[in-house]
């Protein structure tokens, strides 16, 4: 058997070290590990957060009030015969993020276009944020209250007085959405 010269033996060396260091680095971006995601998702939730209390200044109470908030920044939801929504947005409690989810949806029927928009649930109770958390994969049902716009951009008295487990402020460009719905949609926890 021949022995490898030098310039073979750093060559194997060479290639093993920057196969192994590839490795690392794909396996990396992968698992949230050396990203940016949660820092940017972060950003976004804060940005969306100030515009709602400065749009719709009833949050503010809806806010304080509530036991956690699910921010959801930016959902997308697009269809042609069927559709489907997808968005990630973080938890907070006490004004700190404690877990970041992702919500999607799917539905059938006559339907085509996109649209973007954004909202927040407000947890009001512990029992219902307890539910939530602790829930696999927490669909959205009919026990969500809607925020509606009384005049202005203002909320309802009926909206900010709810003793609803749920309340959700849904906002797009247009501002307060009309007959929005979040019913069927599925919030997974994610590590952004």
């Amino acid at each position: 058997m021949k022995t490898p010269t030098h310039f073979e033996r750093l060559s194997r060396r060479g290639f093993l070290l920057t196969a192994g260091a590839a490795a690392a680095t794909t396996a990396a971006c992968g698992n949230g590990v050396g990203n940016d995601g949660a820092a940017v998702l972060d950003l976004q939730v804060d940005a969306t957060v100030r515009h709602m209390y400065a749009t719709y200044p009833g949050t503010v109470d809806l806010g304080a009030k509530s036991t956690g908030m699910l921010v959801m920044p930016v959902v997308t939801k697009a269809g042609l015969g069927v559709g489907g929504s997808f968005g990630k947005g973080a938890l907070r409690i006490n004004d700190a993020t404690v877990d970041y989810y992702s919500a999607t949806s799917a539905s059938v029927g006559f339907q085509i276009g996109a649209q973007q928009l954004a909202y927040v649930l407000f947890f009001m109770t512990e029992p219902a944020l307890n539910k939530f958390r602790g829930a696999s994969g927490w669909a959205a049902g009919a026990d969500i209250e809607y925020a509606v716009n009384d005049k202005g951009s203002n909320l309802s008295v009926a909206t900010t007085t709810s003793n609803a487990p749920v309340i959700a402020v849904v906002f797009g460009q247009a501002g307060l959405m009309a007959g929005a719905t979040l019913e069927g949609s599925k919030y997974s926890r994610i590590i952004p």
